[in-house]
């Protein structure tokens, strides 16, 4: 029978009862036989608990089910979160109650109660009582009946049925002389509810409604006290790195932005000759490594000079625009680690004199020149752990943290929310990883040096040959030429001193223009070798 029959029924049987004697205003219209109905009483509890008793008739064979959402929208992406417990059922049927639903399953006339929690909440000044008297049915309903108690007697009724979301007022709905709530609904079609708001004086029970972020994405990425505290947790963290890292790079810092005049590194011997003395004895190679914490190819070069500066090599300029590097003299202990690694790879034993044509055609290992290298300004105390692999520490541990982050978030969205902490954790893996450039903070001995390797380029620049002794300029010459090398002033010193026969360097038809060029040579021959940076000329 359709609604409109209902509605006419309902009112005709209102009519009837007003105007036969003995009967109640107001009696509520009875269900019509092999029809689904519930009658719904709820109390509220002096504790804001809501008892709810519903009389349910269902016909004969059939089996009817209530699937009641306990998670209802409220606006701007909020959910209002309730709790069924002590459900019972007198009769055939069963219930069960999980964390979104509360599902109950009957067989024809049965008695279902159940308390629930969650359902009074402040409205401005006032209490309202908010429950869905009926809704999930798997079927039609032809009445849903019902009344409602309080403490205190009720302040207003507002009664909606239909499909969820709709504002269509309930059949009936009143405040039954001011002592409690009527309502009915005629013809309650399958999957519409019924929702009841019911407004209490403030005071009456203490509010115990429950407020949420909605569920999904939105919800998962919401900022919740668990997840705010992770954020700050988070900058504390982020603030502390930044502290830590001010403290240990600090120095280096001062050193690159402070004004640095040139070092003293011209001194006297026993016998008045001026010599060249390197501050702290930084070979060149290791100029380049305390500079920017990588061993480049340039190191390298400047180290091949200064060892034939030193009279351990001799290099000498040969036809077809080539040179060759030739053993002067033995490795002795008086060279560092990489300075003999460095002549190892050059001219392995039983070697004395090779081309750089012929190093182009071999393979040359540099990885023990650069192992050599970074273990050496470790042992000199200018770094407290060898640079690269403080670097591939930090970058590592930031990746795993990084992936860590993503699979708690991923993990945290699809379960219980709260996912901006694993994204928190994601973001600090990261930054973590992009740091880990700056990590390998030198010592303060090293940024002591990295000030006096400042001083060195600007002795490299403000140096003149008036400045030192005509007997001693080749040495004088010499022994600054590496350093001028790895500090990019090549040119200048060349220009500055203009030498042409030194005692390390042979067959030089126009030094000024072929050394540069053997450079050029060694550089690319050490570059194809790899394991190396082939940055030319890093500045201080």
């Amino acid at each position: 029978m359709s609604k409109n029959w209902g509605a006419a029924i309902f009112v005709a049987v209102a009519l009837t009862s007003v105007t036969s004697p003995g009967t109640a205003a107001g009696a509520l219209a009875q269900p019509l036989p092999g029809t689904v109905s519930t009658e719904v009483r709820l109390k509220l509890e002096r504790d804001a608990r809501l008892s709810v008793t519903e009389t349910v008739q269902v016909p004969e064979g059939r089996t009817v089910k209530r699937t009641v959402p306990l998670r209802l929208a409220v606006g701007n992406d909020l959910e209002r979160l309730y709790q069924v417990t002590d459900a019972k059922v007198e009769g055939k049927g069963s219930t069960s109650t999980g964390d979104d639903t509360f599902t109950v399953t009957l067989e024809g006339t049965s008695t279902l109660t159940y308390t629930v929690v969650g359902a009074v909440a402040p409205v401005g000044d006032v209490l309202e009582v908010r429950w869905q008297v009926a809704g999930g049915w798997d079927t039609e309903l032809d009445k849903v009946a019902l009344s409602f108690s309080a403490p205190d007697s009720p302040t207003s009724v507002n009664c909606l049925a239909g499909p969820v979301g709709s504002s269509q007022p309930c059949t009936s709905a009143d405040l039954a002389d001011g002592k409690g709530v009527r309502a009915q609904e005629i013809k309650l079609g399958a999957g519409e509810r019924v929702d009841v708001a019911i407004g209490l004086s403030a005071g009456v029970v203490p509010p115990n409604a429950v407020v949420v972020e909605q569920s999904g994405l939105a919800a998962a990425f919401a900022l919740t006290p668990v997840s705010g505290a992770a954020l700050g947790a988070l900058l504390v963290l982020l603030l502390g790195g930044v502290a830590l890292l001010w403290y240990l790079r600090g120095r280096d810092a001062a050193a690159l932005a402070s004004e640095v005049g040139a070092v003293s590194v011209l001194v006297r011997d026993q016998d008045g000759r001026v010599a060249f003395a390197s501050p702290d004895g930084v070979l060149p190679g290791q100029v380049g490594t305390v500079v920017d914490e990588h061993v480049d190819v340039v190191d390298v070069t400047a180290t091949v000079i200064d060892l034939a500066v030193r009279n351990y090599l001799w290099i000498t300029e040969t036809e077809g625009h080539d040179w060759q590097i030739v053993r002067r003299n033995p490795v002795d202990d008086s060279l560092s680690g990489y300075e003999k690694a460095v002549c190892e790879a050059l001219l392995p034993q039983g070697t004395d004199a090779v081309s750089v044509s012929e190093l182009r055609g071999r393979q040359i290992d540099l990885a023990h020149v650069r192992d050599r290298l970074y273990a050496d300004v470790v042992e000199k105390r200018w770094f407290a752990r060898r640079p690269d692999a403080e670097r591939n520490l930090f970058w590592w541990a930031g990746i795993a943290i990084a992936v860590l982050g993503v699979a708690a978030t991923v993990v945290l969205a699809l379960t219980v929310g709260n996912a901006l902490f694993g994204l928190a954790v994601a973001v600090g893996g990261v930054a973590l990883a992009f740091g880990a450039r700056s990590m390998p903070a030198r010592t303060r001995r090293g940024s002591e040096l990295l000030e006096h390797v400042r001083g060195l380029r600007g002795y490299l620049h403000g140096v003149t040959p008036a400045d030192v002794p005509e007997a001693d300029r080749e040495l004088v010459f010499s022994r600054s030429l590496p350093y001028a090398v790895v500090l990019g002033a090549t040119e200048h010193w060349l220009s500055t001193f203009g030498q042409q026969d030194l005692y390390w360097y042979g067959n030089a038809t126009d030094f000024r223009r072929g050394f540069p060029a053997f450079l050029g040579a060694l550089d690319g021959v050490l570059a194809q070798a790899g394991h190396l940076r082939s940055l030319r000329e890093p500045n201080p």
